[in-house]
């Protein structure tokens, strides 16, 4: 029998690409998305994507339910791993023991996966790590990602390593291939972050134009505006 398993989801790539390894595989069932957003601006935490484009995403997936994860600003850890707590422990007792992430290399981030997870007595997945920080495996997953059809958009660059003018860019092969050699280029160091628009886990492509830009806290942002 699958088992029943949530998505870690923030509308990038690679929870995009993480879902799809996911929906391939018959062990599991997915029973559900969830994705923090940040209060009061009710955006995707980090991404800066408006709530109404995160819901037309989820449904136009029809993979299950949304589970947002509200957050404060600058949340801290604690604050951030009690949110998690009160999301999943009424989900653990109806029997979901996994949530699955989009985590590629860091070492770090999947030990605390593990960590935060294992206090609620679940289990963290990881369907398209590699462990590997070469230039060569994350171009791997991105081929896997533009060769299954998906569409996706730079809405935020750490102005650390990117100029404000990459956000908003589609990410097409080309786009990558500009991007600095010291840039990941599926931006695992968070160098970058993604809205997923088309692909085929989508029923129909989430219409939306391009709205203003905004640096914030060291971040550019590119605002998307819903169409329709």
């Amino acid at each position: 029998m699958p088992q029943p398993i949530l998505v870690s989801w923030s509308g990038g790539k690679d929870s995009a690409l993480a879902l799809y390894r996911l929906l391939q595989d018959p062990s599991w069932q997915v029973k559900g998305l969830l994705c923090t957003i940040s209060q009061p601006y009710d955006r995707v935490t980090m991404h800066g994507v408006r709530r109404v484009l995160l819901e037309r995403q989820v449904a136009a997936l029809a993979v299950g339910p949304l589970f947002p994860i509200y957050l404060p600003p600058n949340a801290s850890n604690t604050t951030y791993e009690a949110a998690w707590a009160e999301t999943l422990r009424p989900l653990r007792k109806r029997g979901v023991c996994h949530v699955a992430f989009g985590d590629i290399f860091l070492e770090d981030i999947r030990a605390y996966r593990e960590r935060q997870l294992a206090a609620l007595d679940m289990t963290p997945v990881f369907p398209i790590w590699t462990g590997r920080r070469e230039r060569t495996a994350s171009m791997a997953l991105l081929e896997t990602f533009w060769k299954a059809g998906f569409r996706t958009r730079i809405v935020c660059v750490d102005a650390r390593h990117l100029g404000p003018e990459w956000a908003g860019r589609e990410l097409t092969p080309r786009v990558v291939d500009a991007l600095p050699t010291t840039v990941d280029p599926c931006g695992e160091n968070g160098e970058l972050h993604t809205f997923v628009f088309a692909g085929p886990l989508f029923r129909t492509p989430v219409a939306h134009r391009l709205g203003r830009h905004v640096t914030r806290q060291g971040f550019h942002f590119r605002d998307l505006l819903p169409i329709g």
